[in-house]
């Protein structure tokens, strides 16, 4: 069947010549009868392609589409990135003893390679441990069944479909952690009256606070001083942390240290204080060091409640860079979430970043999700991002002096107008298109370049039912390399 039809797009790629028709609104004809094939398999297009002046044209993002594409339309730019799309080359599953009744071993909240290990071997963390939420009087108690459990850093294994834990690291401090009676620190909230209230497993009883307690999520190497550094989300912070687990030195917002005393691990404010204007349970979600050990950075989960919880469902999220010399603050660069308003049933607020990799000081591999699983997941990605040309908005945006608005406050259309250009993104792996079965991608590394690995957070299988360990890390094999 032939039909006439209108070329909107702002560009078309031709079949024939790989010319670009740029002129919107071009009338044409089309034809459902012509047959495509990509590498000799038949493909079919999910759009149909124009004949104009006896040339075929295809919009862009049906071509890439069939010939195994990813496309990334960049709107602040005006540019469109196409990446291959990577090869499922491995699962593994973990298969530790639970923790306790209906309580399942976790290692997934992060994930990093050192370099000079094995291809097979990884570091990872669990974050601050098993808890749950319970409705007490219409009001929702944050609920400890296992208030001893100790943050651990996790070196593991993966071969024969299985991943092993090889060594557990639990975090301490250089003393007695008076919460504890022990050098160990829990999971636990830091500050009364700004974190959430702690309770034991049944939500009848308060727990006390543990002013070193960390939700630690993120993880990074530096291969200058052989340490690790954590991000947590409490702070939001970043820990730096021995290889055998003592926690060196903490960085905190301004105005963080007189809420709290922690004389056994110094707590440097150099974090701006509008980062203690968190939504609570979304701080400091990743962080990553560049492999000279120069830079580190940061990134938090969601938009900073700047000016209020309104700002729940802003689409911009900082991404802070630190010189890892004198760990102040360099940079700060502004990484804008997919919208959600094409995706069924997911607010903005639901879309979250997860982790990141440090490729150099201007590429970061970062980790975007929704919070849904299995049939409903709309949004699992991992994106390449580049910062080489965004505005550094270090202390320019933090209240509304500059701008008339905060950088949360903005939109897209405003981001413009001050001449904010975010970091460019392009796909380097839709986990949806993999089928892939869990809400929590929280762990994300990169081997050689191209070997891309993720792995899930199970929340320690809390309200889950899950009939197996319930986490997994999966390997792709990238057809180019990123350095």
């Amino acid at each position: 069947m032939n039909k006439k039809w209108m070329i909107t797009a702002v560009a078309a790629l031709t079949l024939t010549n790989a010319s670009i028709a740029t002129a919107a609104n071009v009338e044409g004809t089309t034809n459902d009868s012509i047959k495509y094939t990509s590498n000799g398999q038949s493909v079919t297009p999910s759009t149909t392609a124009v004949n104009l002046d006896s040339k075929l044209y295809l919009p862009l993002r049906s071509l890439s589409e069939v010939t195994g594409k990813y496309v990334d339309w960049d709107e602040f730019r005006g540019s469109v990135a196409l990446t291959d799309k990577p090869v499922l080359t491995g699962k593994y599953e973990l298969k530790a003893p639970d923790l306790a009744k209906g309580i399942k071993m976790g290692v997934g909240s992060s994930l990093t390679h050192i370099p000079g290990d094995p291809d097979n071997v990884f570091y990872s963390t669990a974050d601050r441990g098993p808890n749950g939420q319970i409705d007490v009087d219409g009001k929702s108690r944050r609920t400890f069944p296992l208030p001893d459990y100790t943050p651990s850093i996790y070196k593991i294994k993966v071969e024969n479909g299985e991943i092993k834990i090889l060594e557990e690291i639990p975090l301490k401090v250089n003393g007695i952690n008076p919460t504890t009676g022990k050098s160990t620190i829990t999971g636990l909230p830091n500050i009364d009256g700004r974190d959430e209230v702690p309770y034991d497993a049944k939500a009848e009883k308060k727990i006390k606070y543990d002013p070193y307690g960390l939700d630690i999520e993120g993880i990074a190497y530096n291969a200058k001083d052989d340490t690790f550094w954590i991000s947590d989300e409490y702070g939001p912070s970043i820990v730096h942390v021995k290889r055998d687990g003592t926690i060196i030195e903490r960085i905190v917002p301004q105005g963080w240290a007189s809420q709290v005393k922690t004389p056994l691990v110094p707590a440097r404010e150099v974090l701006p204080a509008v980062y203690n204007k968190l939504r609570q349970n979304r701080g400091a979600e990743s962080v990553g060091i560049t492999p000279d050990g120069k830079y580190m950075f940061m990134a938090m989960q969601n938009a900073l409640r700047n000016l209020d919880k309104t700002m729940d469902n802003s689409h911009q999220v900082r991404i802070m860079k630190f010189d890892l010399a004198t760990l102040k603050p360099v940079g700060e660069f502004v990484y804008v979430l997919e919208d959600a308003t094409p995706f069924k049933g997911l607010v903005q607020g639901d879309i979250v970043l997860s982790d990141m990799v440090a490729i150099n000081e201007n590429t970061l591999l970062i980790d975007e999700r929704d919070k849904f699983s299995g049939d409903k997941a709309q949004l699992k990605r991992i994106f390449a991002i580049d910062l080489s040309d965004a505005t550094n908005v270090l202390g320019k945006y933090d209240d509304a002096k500059q701008a008339g608005k905060t950088l949360e406050q903005m939109s897209m259309q405003e981001l413009k107008k001050n001449a904010i250009l975010p970091v460019a993104k392009r796909t380097v792996l839709d986990a949806v298109e993999f089928k892939y079965p869990y809400e929590k991608i929280e762990g994300v590394s990169l081997v050689n370049g191209n070997t891309l690995v993720i792995i899930n957070d199970n929340d320690f299988g809390i309200d889950s039912n899950l009939p197996t360990n319930g986490t997994e890390l999966w390997t792709f094999k990238l057809p180019y390399a990123i350095k």
